[in-house]
């Protein structure tokens, strides 16, 4: 394989070689828990901490409303779970958009089985949640609202700030409903300040953001209560308990800090190559159909349907020629269900089957989109002569 062209950033990013750096005496020489009172114990704490002072800036929030999870996965479930659970008595209904990440999904339809009830809310065609839908959907017992800041699959960027600020104006001086954001996808490239976004809780990821895997924030603001998901320990408050990830810790603050301070001169970058693909593909492959919004999307996101083939088949044929890409999120790449989030758009299941992903990176280059304007349509055209599948 003479090419390497890695189009899955937003699957996992590579870890960055200043993030390493950070995370190298961790790994190599820090045998400290940052529970234990002994010195090497301190100096772990000491690590955590700084970590957590300096998210909290970058979040404008207060460091103890930071609280360190295994990933994002785990920062949804206990957004979710233990918000619901422990403010039942309140309210039994939660609004959540449907193309949230399956770790929202799969967290509010394990609230269904313990009574809860769960409301929905379908995107636009351009798969942006509207504010007016939002407004429909809420109702005197909801307890909370959760939709993503940028989805994963076809990059949507969402009206938080709308939404957050509505609901802080609906509830006013009551408690609920509470607004929380998955914000995996959006921390490397747009502004995540919760006083701007307006938002009570966030979930971010170090796997999406150039830093470790294993490791992710959940912002949970002061006054909320939680019900923990596991128990043992009093770290984080007892909220999530375990021993901390000094290195990985350390690595996401790291991660964070360096995401948001290039974002802007790597988000124009990276917008240039996304609209070269996207016009590319949609002028030189006959029958592709862009999904998300053109312009309100990540700028690392290209999202498009190739109809009359399996974007499965696709997916290995690029594997082969060096390019690396997806057919939607990562974490349910193993199921052979079309996309929730493109049959969400009003898409058919042929259209979701045949969507692709092509999330763009760090050493995405020019060169790079050459090649796969280059080597992409006769794939395309290769496979749609063996389909039986037409549109």
């Amino acid at each position: 394989m003479n090419k390497f062209v890695y189009l899955d950033h937003a699957a996992a990013t590579p870890l960055d070689s200043r993030v390493f750096e950070v995370m190298r005496p961790w790994l190599e020489g820090g045998v400290g828990n940052p529970s234990s009172f002994h010195s090497p114990g301190k100096e772990a704490k000491n690590a955590v901490e700084t970590a957590r002072e300096a998210i909290s800036k970058i979040l404008s929030c207060r460091a103890e409303e930071i609280v360190f999870t295994s990933g994002g996965t785990e920062a949804d479930n206990l957004a979710i779970l233990g918000f619901a659970r422990a403010n039942s008595a309140a309210g039994k209904h939660i609004v959540i958009s449907a193309i949230e990440h399956h770790a929202v999904l799969e967290s509010t339809a394990q609230l269904e089985k313990e009574g809860f009830k769960i409301t929905k809310v379908l995107p636009n065609k351009d798969g942006i949640i509207e504010l007016e839908a939002i407004k429909a959907a809420v109702r005197p017992d909801t307890i909370l609202v959760s939709v993503m800041l940028a989805n994963n699959e076809i990059g949507t960027i969402q009206p938080i700030s709308e939404i957050g600020n509505w609901i802080q104006k609906t509830r006013g001086e009551k408690q609920y409903p509470i607004f929380h954001t998955d914000a995996c996808q959006a921390a490397g490239v747009l502004d995540i300040s919760v006083e701007k976004i307006h938002v009570d809780m966030m979930t971010i990821n170090g796997s999406k953001i150039y830093g470790p895997k294993g490791v992710g924030v959940l912002y949970v603001r002061k006054g909320l209560r939680l019900q923990p998901l596991q128990f043992g320990g009093a770290q984080e408050r007892g909220i999530r308990p375990g021993t901390e990830n000094v290195a990985a810790i350390a690595g996401l603050a790291t991660a964070l800090e360096l995401s948001q301070k290039e974002k802007e001169a790597e988000g124009a970058r990276l917008v240039g190559l996304r609209d070269k693909l996207i016009s590319g593909i949609l002028s030189v492959v006959p029958k592709t159909k862009l999904n998300g919004h053109p312009t309100d999307r990540l700028p690392n996101n290209v999202n498009i349907s190739f109809l009359d083939i399996e974007g499965e088949a696709l997916m290995l044929y690029l594997d082969a020629k060096g390019i690396f890409v997806s057919t939607g999120s990562a974490c349910a790449s193993a199921s052979l269900d079309p996309s929730h989030v493109i049959l969400a758009l009003g898409k058919s299941p042929e259209e979701a089957h045949g969507a692709m992903r092509f999330s763009l990176g760090h050493s995405t280059n020019e060169e790079d989109i050459d090649y796969v304007l280059k080597v992409l349509p006769p794939l395309v055209e290769k496979l749609r002569e063996m389909s039986s599948v037409k549109l």
